[in-house]
């Protein structure tokens, strides 16, 4: 009778402890995306900018340009074209300055679309800063709809030396209903 107590035990304490693991395995996979942006926008790496706010620049370094390439994509299912109207633009660090992207909703749908960023190179991120932007909100769109999208943005006169160039490039989605 001990053995059979015993394995009951034994069978229990098994039991709670996978309990206990595939929670925490739960915990873990619904806190790595988070955690996984945070750390981006810490570090800046992964090429993703701060959605907030950014203050109006303040400095302008004198005699340095930096060629900002922009790119607008979207993907691979979204009937949307979208794509910047200047592709490139000769940028002083510190001066403040508006690009425009155009986007057009192909179907006869009303369609809401939301842009999501990127800058490459990554490490250049965090000097990359917005006063405004069309990616900072959701874009509803009526149907077969064509608009102007803006950002408003300058670059950190602290931006590295050995960065000429850099792309600011958005990929545009359709955003489900559900998200409101």
């Amino acid at each position: 009778m001990g053995t059979a107590d015993e394995i009951r035990r034994s069978n229990r304490s098994l039991t709670l402890r996978l309990a206990a693991g595939a929670v925490a395995m739960f915990g873990f996979g619904y806190l790595l995306v988070p955690f996984y942006y945070l750390m981006c926008d810490v570090i800046g790496i992964g090429g993703r900018t701060a959605d907030a706010v950014a203050a109006a620049p303040q400095s302008v370094a004198t005699g340095r340009h930096v060629t900002v390439e922009l790119v607008g994509s979207v993907n691979e299912s979204a009937p949307w074209e979208f794509r910047p109207k200047i592709a490139t633009l000769d940028v002083e660090p510190g001066r403040l300055y508006t690009a425009t992207f155009s986007a057009r909703n192909l179907t006869d749908l009303p369609l809401t679309g939301q842009a999501i960023p990127s800058v490459a190179p990554a490490t250049s991120a965090r000097y990359l800063k917005k006063t405004d932007c069309f990616c900072f909100r959701a874009q509803p769109f009526a149907p077969t709809e064509t608009r102007d999208l803006t950002v408003q943005f300058y670059l950190d006169p602290e931006l590295p030396q050995y960065v000429d160039r850099l792309t600011l490039s958005y990929t545009m989605f359709v955003k489900p209903a559900a998200e409101g």
